[in-house]
């Protein structure tokens, strides 16, 4: 970690978790190729993992990767010890609890190995650190950013641990809880969904055989993901205030609420973790650019999970960000021009709109709980399973292979 003072970088990227270490792994070639200058700020310390055995939890928190960002780690030369442990996922059933509409989708018809994977999120952030351990990258941690300024040619950062960056881009990937984007005055949207997430990880009564669950029911959607073995992954949605009842449980009687709301398709309930409850609410961020200054991951949009996007979508971010620092490096432009940041977000937009739109209007058709809307809902799932076409196009865009 540099102690020094008052040093200049080409790229700060306030935040070391998932996304801020995976920007900084995938702009190790532009660092080898142009003697680029990059620092990374993260607060919460990072244990030196890399000589330590692997002892996955049963209570680990995983994400969703679809088969793109699959394809983008690859890129980065990190996909083979990433793939070390994690789960394919081959097949998707997508239902409504009490009608009959089923959509399913297979790995086979879209000739694809897997339509993504589920990783435990200690083994992604292991495998990106043990990267970045490999790269001079100026790696100040614990840290965190106490005062962000504007100049004339970038930000100068004052951080906690007496050091001073004065860097040419700063990216935030902090996921916006350290408070910078209210310093600098950037605004978000927010749109509660009056929904809280119960996310917990569950032991099934046989393999689950690579096969992914999207259950929706009246009190809201139930996503199983699979994990090793038998686990699985829970995301149970509950209106807001509804999910404490549930949190008090017993594991038994909490098994016995969840295979009644779920129903058998993925086997019996037979042991839960230590479950954890998060509201939801779509946030969006008014500004992504500004001179000097980026916005990456949960700093510039939240998602609700019910479409498995939001980690996805901010790699994606990842890869446009690199591309257009990419191409200002061979045009002479600077890395914190506008023109760089235009072109990022000219690259951005239209995914990131469609994204939010897509699962935005995902939660609300499921939300609403009319006979009408219902009966057309299932039928809508129905014609999607025998709309072949339809079907795998809106897969391979949710996958991250067509834009």
């Amino acid at each position: 970690m540099s102690a020094e003072t008052g040093r200049q970088v080409d790229i700060a990227i306030v935040g070391g978790g998932l996304v801020g270490a995976s920007l900084a792994c995938a702009l190790a070639p532009l660092i080898e190729r142009h003697g680029l200058t990059v620092a990374v700020i993260e607060t919460a310390p990072i244990l030196d993992s890399a000589v330590a055995p692997w002892q996955p939890s049963f209570d680990a928190r995983s994400s969703a990767i679809a088969q793109g960002s699959a394809e983008r780690f690859r890129a980065m030369g990190l996909w083979s010890a990433m793939a070390e442990q994690a789960a394919a996922i081959l097949r998707i059933h997508v239902s409504e609890r009490g009608r009959l509409g089923v959509t399913r989708l297979t790995a086979a018809e879209l000739d694809q190995t897997a339509l993504g994977y589920v990783i435990p999120n200690a083994w992604m952030g292991r495998v990106l650190h043990r990267r970045l351990a490999e790269l001079p990258i100026d790696w100040h941690c614990p840290a965190s950013v106490e005062a962000i300024v504007p100049e004339a040619e970038g930000y100068r950062l004052a951080l906690s641990n007496g050091c001073t960056l004065r860097a040419g881009l700063t990216v935030l990937a902090d996921g916006g809880r350290s408070g910078l984007k209210e310093q600098l005055g950037i605004g978000s949207d927010s749109a509660p969904y009056d929904q809280v997430a119960l996310i917990a990880n569950v032991e099934m009564s046989h393999p689950h055989v690579g096969v992914a669950y999207e259950r929706f029911t009246r009190e809201g959607p139930i996503a199983l993901l699979p994990l090793s073995g038998q686990q699985m992954t829970l995301i149970w949605t509950h209106s807001a205030g509804r999910e404490k009842a549930r949190l008090a449980l017993g594991d038994g009687d909490f098994l016995a609420e969840l295979q009644r709301a779920f129903g058998d398709r993925a086997g019996r309930f037979r042991r839960v973790g230590s479950r954890h409850a998060y509201p939801l609410t779509l946030v969006t961020a008014r500004e992504t650019i500004r001179p000097g200054l980026a916005v990456l991951g949960n700093a510039a949009h939240s998602l609700h999970p019910v479409a498995g996007q939001g980690f996805n979508l901010a790699l994606r971010g990842v890869t446009d960000l690199v591309a257009a620092l990419e191409r200002a490096l061979a045009s002479g432009e600077s890395l914190g021009g506008m023109l760089t940041l235009r072109d990022f977000e000219a690259r951005r937009i239209v995914d990131r709109h469609q994204v939010v739109r897509f699962s935005d209007g995902l939660v609300r058709l499921f939300g609403v709980d009319n006979g009408l809307l219902a009966h057309a809902r299932a039928a809508g799932l129905v014609g999607l399973n025998l709309i072949g076409p339809l079907r795998r196009g809106l897969a391979r865009r949710a996958m991250g292979l067509e834009r």
